[in-house]
């Protein structure tokens, strides 16, 4: 069996570390090793994780980060995750046994919303079909699960600290030069949706489509025209809703395979044509739930994962992993862990 290697980049992160490692110490095939990456952190994220018992190693924004976790490993695989996310029990197993399976070099997984709110759960559907149809022309493996070879690992010299942003998807491109690049299906990886509740769907999806020109391109990001915060998040808490967003553009991207609109209930049709009225005050006060029913928003992310298992395949291999899209068990979350003495392992 080889040898994993867990490498978590964190800053401020004393509210969520915590969770991700008891989900962790709660695998059914757990790491041989978690190392932690801190980039200085003024809550107690490095006395946090090394009271539980991860390798401490001084870190940086997150490629530094996982460069540094990465030079002091000892697997022979690196799992990268963030430390907003919470693996099943099941996670490392069935992903290290599907990795290997197919012969990747690299692959992240399908990802699924950490809260269970619909709204994040259309975007986590709506993020995999994209990332899926995506892969044979841009590969993407978001920093926050890759799942790589050391040896692909070294050959392309790591994380590329100089960027900005995307250095995830930099990452995933290199290393495909050298290696087979999937997207793993036999397991999902629960995400938090903090970055969206903290900067609403339309602000942050702007960023991201700027970023993803680069990506598609083939660029590098080096500098980007906008803020985007590290270590700035508070702790973890059940969802207060989403920015309104726009339903027209939705339809208009996703009109060539269906119309879900066609399937709104009346007065979710009656509802959007009020939202169509609004100024951009009244919009920006408006929230999905207070506009939309329950089952229209339902009728999307059934519409989303409709879209997931009907698209068609660019190449064969794709077909399979299609065939295995199946929803995981609800996940566990605790919190523990208070500050101690830290030993950093440079």
């Amino acid at each position: 069996m080889r040898r994993l290697s867990v490498i978590i980049p964190t800053f401020n992160e004393a509210a969520y570390l915590p969770i991700l490692l008891d989900a962790l110490a709660a695998q059914t095939r757990p790491p041989d090793e978690i190392i932690v990456a801190d980039a200085g952190s003024g809550d107690g994220t490095a006395e946090l994780a090394q009271r539980r018992g991860a390798r401490m190693v001084r870190g940086g924004m997150p490629a530094a980060g996982r460069n540094a976790g990465a030079r002091v490993a000892t697997g022979n695989l690196f799992l990268f995750l963030d430390a907003d996310v919470v693996p099943p029990p099941d996670f490392i197993a069935r992903a290290v046994e599907e990795f290997e399976g197919a012969g990747y070099a690299i692959a992240t997984s399908l990802i699924t919303a950490l809260d269970g709110d619909l709204v994040d759960q259309i975007t986590a559907e709506a993020t995999d079909l994209y990332f899926l149809v995506m892969q044979a022309i841009s590969p993407h493996a978001p920093g926050f699960c890759i799942l790589v070879q050391r040896a692909i690992h070294e050959t392309i010299g790591g994380f590329d600290e100089s960027l900005k942003l995307s250095e995830d998807i930099d990452y995933a491109r290199r290393a495909t030069r050298y290696g087979k690049f999937g997207i793993l299906t036999s397991t999902r990886i629960p995400v938090s949706m903090r970055r969206v509740e903290k900067e609403g769907l339309v602000g942050l999806g702007l960023k991201y489509a700027w970023c993803e020109m680069y990506a598609l391109a083939g660029k590098p990001v080096r500098a980007i025209p906008f803020e985007y915060e590290f270590g700035a998040f508070g702790p973890p808490s059940a969802s207060a809703g989403r920015p309104l967003i726009d339903v027209d553009e939705l339809h208009q991207r996703l009109g060539r395979f269906a119309n879900p609109l066609q399937r709104f209930s009346r007065s979710g049709r009656e509802q959007l044509n009020r939202w169509i009225e609004m100024d951009a005050g009244q919009l920006a006060r408006e929230r999905v739930r207070r506009l939309l029913a329950y089952r229209d928003l339902d009728t999307l992310n059934r519409f989303l994962r409709q879209r997931l298992a009907l698209t068609p395949r660019p190449r064969g291999p794709l077909r399979e992993q299609w065939l295995k899209l199946k929803t995981l068990p609800k996940q566990r979350r605790r919190r523990n862990g208070s500050p101690g003495k830290v030993k950093w392992n440079d």
